[in-house]
């Protein structure tokens, strides 16, 4: 797994060099492809879903933009000058999977959408500073919950990170937020989970649009969604999601 989401951080180092006005989300996704390949693992989200529900995902990263949440096709549309784009990266090695997301800065922009990104951001790391052994899933969900609302920003609730090992989707879910639907968890040593705050500017819910992947705020404001796979040791917690040493390019 530390090989899996190793390749995944470099992957969005790499997007973080690309993304700029003028570059077609699709040209970053061939990027991403090459790289993650050439890393000898296999792009997780190509070809996932196409069990009825949504037809298979299209492409190797998910590029969201501006009020799309998550789920966001790549396509042929040029970045524009002010935008935000999120980019979530899956890989696979050895049947063990990693995953992971940024929002990035399209040139200048304004500064509501700056302190919006940097809010998602320091959430996360806030929430993986405040878990470890023997502690709860709770912790986690209401520390992010807590960081952004106190910024005026609102959390997304029909999406969710999740566990991950062998399977990119797996038990426990894990929500940004604190409400009756929260299976409260005791985290242990071995466990891996994706942490992945999902915030918008405006009101918290989503919808998807007609390609039945892209989600995107309801209310048309902006979001923004950093993730990290991260997994639980003896002594804290240990970011998986790093380019390991010798590693980048």
């Amino acid at each position: 797994m530390r090989k899996a989401s190793g390749v995944v951080a470099e992957v969005l180092a790499l997007i973080g060099r690309l993304a700029r006005p003028g570059v077609t989300t699709a040209e970053l996704d061939n990027e991403a492809r090459k790289l993650i390949k050439y890393r000898g693992c296999a792009p997780a989200f190509l070809g996932h879903g196409g069990k009825g529900r949504r037809p298979p995902f299209p492409a190797s990263i998910c590029t969201s933009v501006n009020h799309e949440v998550v789920h966001g096709i790549p396509d042929q549309r040029p970045l524009q000058e002010g935008d935000l784009l999120s980019v979530d990266v899956g890989t696979c090695w050895r049947k063990y999977y990693g995953d992971g997301a940024a929002t990035y800065a399209i040139g200048t922009v304004a500064r509501p959408a700056r302190r919006l990104m940097d809010t998602c951001r320091r959430a996360l790391e806030l929430g993986i500073a405040a878990i470890g052994p023997g502690k709860r899933l709770s912790t986690l969900a209401r520390t992010i919950q807590g960081y952004v609302e106190s910024h005026g920003f609102s959390v997304v609730r029909d999406l969710v990170g999740h566990g991950i090992g062998t399977s990119l989707w797996e038990e426990p879910q894990v929500p940004n937020y604190v409400g009756s639907s929260l299976r409260d968890v005791v985290l242990r040593p071995g466990m891996v989970l994706a942490i992945e705050p999902m915030i918008c500017a405006g009101d918290w819910r989503v919808s998807t649009l007609p390609n039945r992947w892209t989600v995107v705020a309801a209310d048309g404001s902006l979001a923004a969604h950093f993730e990290h796979t991260v997994a639980i040791t003896n002594d804290g917690v240990e970011v998986l999601t790093v380019v390991a040493d010798g590693g980048g390019n």
